[in-house]
């Protein structure tokens, strides 16, 4: 927001500006520069409302940009975010609604959601509910990520419980992720090795990239 009011500070500043050397074109004495920076100074003090109003309008357009380019990405990518044959899927996998999360097993919002997701997905059997992993908030997201997408090769409902087990967890060290594995009925030896198949990691790579249009990281970054 800080950025964004210092824009339109300066662009109101050169709107100004602008305007003032163009009435006064034919003047013999033109505005000096401290004249026009007083005359906007002046301005802005009596009139503050106006900086409000262009952050505003500044940001409905970047909104209305970055809505764009997300419908385009969404249009461009939608096989790999739909229909990818190697998420893991939860609910009716033949649903006519196609739900799809991107998610980090430490991110507050999509622990604070999964509860209700749960329901949803036992209580509709119309919803196809496709998972993303996308671990970019610590390196036990990226050891949850790997022991999740190890999970779903033994099964999509091992993959569904598996999930929201770690969802709730609070300890996602590895020797707390097998433990829970364990719980849920997984083969934990399997999964172990699973876990370090570099198909998995690549298959975390493809979803961090494939994410970047509505994340704030850079691919550089991760």
């Amino acid at each position: 927001m800080r950025k964004t009011f210092a824009a339109a500070t300066a662009g109101l500043t050169l709107a100004l500006l602008a305007g003032t050397s163009a009435a006064h074109a034919g003047d013999p004495a033109p505005l000096t520069r401290p004249d026009v920076e007083r005359i906007v100074h002046d301005y802005l003090l009596q009139n503050p409302e106006v900086i409000y109003q262009a952050v505003q309008e500044l940001q409905r357009r970047h909104d209305a940009e970055e809505a764009k380019k997300q419908q385009v990405a969404v249009d461009q990518h939608k096989d790999q975010i739909f229909a990818n044959t190697a998420d893991p899927v939860g609910g009716n996998p033949k649903g006519d609604v196609t739900l799809v999360e991107f998610f980090d097993y430490h991110c507050g919002y999509c622990r604070g959601m999964a509860p209700q997701l749960r329901a949803l997905l036992s209580q509709d059997p119309k919803v196809k509910f496709v998972f993303k992993d996308i671990p970019i908030l610590s390196p036990e997201s990226t050891v949850a990520a790997k022991a999740a997408l190890a999970a779903a090769r033994q099964g999509q409902g091992k993959y569904q419980d598996f999930h929201f087990a770690l969802m709730q967890s609070k300890d996602l060290t590895k020797e707390a992720i097998l433990d829970t594995a364990a719980k849920v009925g997984l083969d934990t030896k399997r999964l172990a090795q699973d876990m370090d198949d570099p198909a998995i990691a690549a298959k975390i790579d493809q979803n961090l990239k494939l994410a970047a249009p509505w994340t704030n990281f850079q691919e550089a970054d991760i």
